[in-house]
């Protein structure tokens, strides 16, 4: 079976339709809220069938990943985002399929939308100079991805915006076999000058940390 975590941090209008779209998935046997200490309705509307709800001690995306890779009781994880309506029914499958199959220990999500602006101006070209090959991930800042929960737990996974791109180099660094998969045409929220500047710099500093 598989389990299927999902950070949330004030989500009440996409949370149920992301949680009922994965629960019709058969390999679906549990799923994972880790709730960001949000203070809308995400929880209410969290509660249906196979979800177990945890409210994170500390602040960030990065905690909620690893406190949900420590309750998870399977060994294939599927990390979603909680905002995104535009997922394909069988993203489960195509983000685990690989490693079930004993293909890859790390399946990356890519998505037919063009890439944003400090993946294409900051990731990409820190990437094509310090981890070369890796530039052939065409989003590698994607936070939708499947994978080992054994190998998960030996990573050092970033609390802040380096949190995506940190898991990738780290699945690299430890020899994990690494695939890419379409899902489809993904639409989210767009970040505020502010926020992209404040990313550049967590996904900078995740690479270089990485390269040294």
């Amino acid at each position: 079976m598989i389990t299927v975590i999902i950070p949330a941090l004030n989500e009440e209008k996409t949370i149920r339709d992301v949680i009922s779209l994965v629960s019709s998935s058969p390999q679906v046997g549990e799923i994972l809220v880790i709730d960001d200490k949000s203070s809308d309705n995400t929880i209410k509307r969290s509660r249906l069938p196979k979800v177990r709800i945890y409210t994170s001690p500390k602040l960030g995306k990065g905690s909620s990943i690893r406190e949900g890779i420590m309750l998870s009781k399977n060994e294939v994880v599927v990390l979603l985002d909680a905002d995104i309506l535009t997922y394909p029914e069988n993203i489960v499958e195509l983000l685990t399929s690989p490693i079930l199959k004993g293909e890859a220990d790390f399946v990356k999500s890519t998505f037919d939308r063009q890439a944003g602006r400090v993946t294409e101006l900051v990731a990409k070209p820190l990437l094509g100079l310090l981890f070369p090959e890796l530039s052939k991930f065409s989003q590698p800042l994607s936070g939708m991805f499947g994978c080992k929960k054994s190998l998960m737990k030996k990573l050092e996974i970033e609390n802040d915006y380096g949190v995506d791109v940190g898991i990738l180099l780290d699945m690299h660094n430890i020899g994990a076999r690494i695939k890419e998969v379409n899902i489809g045409y993904i639409e989210n929220r767009m970040q505020t000058w502010e926020q992209l500047g404040k990313m550049s710099r967590e996904v900078s500093k995740a690479i270089l940390k990485r390269a040294r």
